[in-house]
C-alpha cells in the first residue's frame, strides 16, 4: 500500500512526512525539539497544556503541534519570537499556580515543569502568585500513592492513563475554570476509591503531583537499629532499570553493582526476590497440573483457566471488577510475599534469629507492592511478612544519599541463603516471563524433557503486543501424567489492565479457550511498573526487556525446578509443592471488593 507523503517546511528546512503525521512528530523526525507537558507517547493526544504551540505561516492562531496534522505546503516555525513569548506566558501561568518548593520536591531535577521553567527563565512574579489563594490538600492516606494538589498542572496525563491504559478511571477532572482540579470519585481520599495502586499515573505525571508513598526514612531507621536484623530482597525488573536513576542509559544491567551498593547501605543480608520467583513457579506450576488432573481425571468442577497472581495491581483490579471470577486466580502469593513468609520462618530458624527482630525490606518496580505488603492476609508467618517496600526510584535516592559512586563501585553477589536464582526467575520482570518460566518447568515435569523451543526461549509468549497466545502440545508424557497425553496446552498473556479486561470479558461468559493466563497490570510487565525510573515509555520498556532476556541467557541455571536452594528448601522445610506447610505459608485467598 502506497503511503501518501506530505511536503512542508519546518524552520526553513523542507521535509516530507507520511500523511497523518503531526507537527510534533514531524519535528522529531528532523531532531527539532518542541517542548510538551500534556503529551505522552503512551497516551492519546489531548492538546491541553498548549506548551507545544508553533507558528504556521498564514495562520491567525498558534496551533498545538501535538494535535495538528502536517498539511501540504505548510511553513512552520518552532522557535520564532511569537512562539517563545507564548510558551513563556503559558509556563508562567502554570508556575503561578504551582508550589515552587523545588529544592525540597521529590521530583526535583526530574520534573518536566521545572526543566521548562528553567529553560525559559520563568520568574514566578511575572503573574500574580495564585497558589496562596488555593485550598490545596496532600493526600497521604494510601499505602502506595501520594497525591499533592499543590503541584498539579492539570495536564490530565494521569486521567488518560487511568482510563486508556488501565480502564479503572480512578481519577477525573472535576469543577470548571479556576476551580478545576484532578480528583477521585466524589473527591474521596485515595485509600477509599477503586484504585489498583499500579502507579502508572505516577510514571506519567510530569511534576510531583503524584508520587509513590515513600518509606526511605523508615528503612534508614531500621538499618541504624542494632537490635534489628535487616534483610533486603530485590525484584528482577529493578536490576535492569536502577542504573537509569544513577547515570546509566536505559537497558543496562547493574545486578552486581546493585548488590554491592545494598551491602554498602548496611543491610545484614542482601538477598534476591528471584529466589522466591523460582519458588512461585514450583507452587504455581504444580497448581496448574493439579487443576488439570482434577478437571480431566476426577471430573471436578474446577476453575480453568488458571490465572497468575504475581501482580498486586491486577489482583486488586479483579477483586473490584470481576469478583465473581476470583476462583480462576492462582492461590499462590506473589514472589515478594513468598519471600517474606520464608524469611520470617525458615530463614529465621537457619540464622537463629527471633522473627520479631527481622525487618524484611523489598525493592520493587511497583507501587502496588506497598499496598500488597500491608494486606491483612499477608501475615502467615505470624508477623507481617514484608515490613517495608521501596521502589526502584527510592533505592536510587538512598544510594545517592549514602555517597556511593555507583558507576565505580565493584560488583558483588547476593548472599546465601535465598540469594540464588535461575534465568527463569529473572524473566519474571518482563511481560510473558512468568508464563515462560512456568512452561519451562511444567513441560519438563510432565515429559522429562526440555520444552521444545530454541534454547529454552519460548518466543511466542514474548513481545509487547497487548495480548499474546501460545500452544504447547504434550506428547510422550511420563506414566504418572498419562492423562495429559496429547493435550494441547493453550496459554495467553496480557499486560495493561485494558487488555486484561478483554481477556476477562471472555472468561466471564465462559468463552475462554485457555488453560493458563498470565496478566500483569502494567504495560510491559514489571519493567514498566509504577515504581520504575521516570521517564518510562515504549522504547525504554523495550530496552529493559532486552536486558532481562540477556540476563536470563547468561545464567548458569535457567529452570526454576533446578534452583539448588529451592530444592534444599523443600527437602528441609516445606516438604513438597502444594504440601501442608507450603499451603499455609505460600498460598492465600482474595476478597470481593466494591466497584464504587
Amino acid at each position: 500500500m502506497t503511503v501518501k507523503m506530505i511536503n512542508l517546511t519546518i524552520d526553513g528546512k523542507k521535509i516530507g512526512v507520511p500523511e497523518g503525521t503531526t507537527l510534533l512528530e514531524a519535528a522529531k523526525l528532523e531532531k527539532v525539539k518542541i517542548p510538551t507537558l500534556c503529551y505522552h507517547d503512551d497516551l492519546c493526544i489531548a492538546g491541553n497544556c498548549r506548551v507545544c504551540v508553533v507558528e504556521v505561516e498564514g495562520w491567525r492562531v498558534l496551533p498545538a503541534a501535538c494535535a495538528t496534522p502536517a498539511m501540504e505546503g505548510m511553513v512552520v516555525y518552532t522557535n520564532s519570537p511569537l512562539v517563545r513569548r507564548a510558551r513563556r506566558d503559558i509556563l508562567a501561568l502554570l508556575v503561578s499556580e504551582h508550589s515552587t518548593q523545588c529544592t525540597t520536591c521529590y521530583r526535583s531535577t526530574n520534573c518536566e515543569l521545572q526543566e521548562l521553567a528553567a529553560e525559559y527563565n520563568i520568574d514566578n512574579e511575572i503573574y500574580i502568585n495564585l497558589i496562596k489563594d488555593k485550598h490545596f490538600t496532600i493526600d497521604r492516606t494510601s499505602w502506595a500513592i501520594e497525591k499533592d494538589e499543590t503541584k498539579c498542572i492539570r495536564c490530565q496525563r494521569c486521567v488518560r492513563t487511568c482510563a486508556e491504559l488501565q480502564k479503572v478511571n480512578a481519577l477525573d477532572v472535576i469543577h470548571k475554570g479556576a476551580n478545576m482540579k484532578i480528583a477521585t470519585f466524589f473527591d474521596t481520599v485515595m485509600s477509599e476509591v477503586v484504585c489498583t495502586n499500579c502507579g502508572q499515573c505516577i510514571n506519567r505525571c510530569p511534576t510531583g503531583a503524584l508520587t509513590e508513598r515513600r518509606y526511605i526514612d523508615e528503612i534508614w531507621d531500621a538499618l541504624g537499629d542494632p537490635e534489628k536484623h535487616v534483610i533486603v530482597q530485590t525484584a528482577p525488573a529493578v536490576r535492569v532499570a536502577l542504573g537509569e536513576v544513577l547515570g546509566f542509559e536505559p537497558g543496562v544491567r547493574v545486578t552486581g553493582k546493585m548488590a554491592a551498593a545494598l551491602k554498602h547501605l548496611g543491610f545484614d543480608s542482601v538477598l534476591d526476590t528471584d529466589f522466591a520467583a523460582d519458588l512461585t513457579i514450583m507452587e504455581e506450576g504444580h497448581e496448574l497440573l493439579d487443576r488439570l488432573k482434577r478437571k480431566l481425571v476426577d471430573k471436578e468442577d474446577v476453575s480453568l483457566p488458571l490465572m497468575t497472581s504475581c501482580s498486586p495491581g491486577w489482583i486488586k483490579f479483579i477483586e473490584h471488577m470481576y469478583p465473581d471470577h476470583l476462583g480462576h486466580l492462582s492461590t499462590c502469593k506473589s514472589p515478594q510475599q513468598m519471600f517474606g513468609a520464608i524469611a520470617k520462618t525458615y530463614y529465621a530458624e537457619r540464622k537463629g534469629l527471633d522473627p520479631k527482630n527481622i525487618v524484611n525490606v523489598s525493592v520493587m518496580p511497583c507501587s502496588a507492592k506497598k499496598y500488597e505488603a500491608n494486606r491483612i492476609e499477608m501475615n502467615d508467618s505470624g508477623f507481617q511478612d514484608v515490613d517495608l517496600v521501596c521502589t526502584t526510584r527510592e533505592l536510587g535516592h538512598m544510594i545517592r544519599q549514602s555517597g556511593v559512586d555507583f558507576k565505580e563501585i565493584p560488583e558483588a553477589k547476593f548472599d546465601p541463603f535465598m540469594g540464588d536464582s535461575t534465568g527463569a526467575a529473572v524473566i519474571f520482570g518482563a511481560t510473558g516471563g512468568v508464563m515462560e518460566a512456568a512452561l519451562r518447568t511444567a513441560y519438563e515435569v510432565v515429559t522429562g524433557r526440555e520444552v521444545p523451543f530454541d534454547g529454552l526461549n519460548i518466543t511466542p509468549v514474548r513481545g509487547m503486543d497487548g495480548i499474546r497466545e501460545a500452544k504447547v502440545k504434550l506428547e510422550n508424557v511420563l506414566p504418572e501424567w498419562s492423562f495429559l497425553e496429547g493435550v494441547e496446552l493453550r496459554v495467553a498473556i496480557a499486560h495493561g489492565l485494558t487488555n486484561a479486561t478483554q481477556i476477562m470479558d471472555d472468561v466471564a461468559i465462559g468463552n475462554s479457550p485457555y488453560h493458563f493466563i498470565e496478566i500483569m497490570a502494567c504495560p510491559g510487565g514489571c519493567i514498566g511498573g509504577g515504581g520504575q525510573p521516570i521517564p518510562t515509555n515504549a522504547e525504554i520498556r523495550r530496552k529493559r526487556a532486552e536486558a532481562i532476556y540477556t540476563e536470563d541467557e547468561k545464567m548458569v541455571i535457567r529452570k526454576s525446578h533446578q534452583n539448588p536452594e529451592v530444592i534444599q528448601l523443600y527437602k528441609e522445610f516445606l516438604g513438597k509443592p502444594l504440601g501442608e506447610k507450603s499451603h499455609h505459608l505460600l498460598h492465600t485467598k482474595y476478597v470481593r471488593r466494591e466497584r464504587v
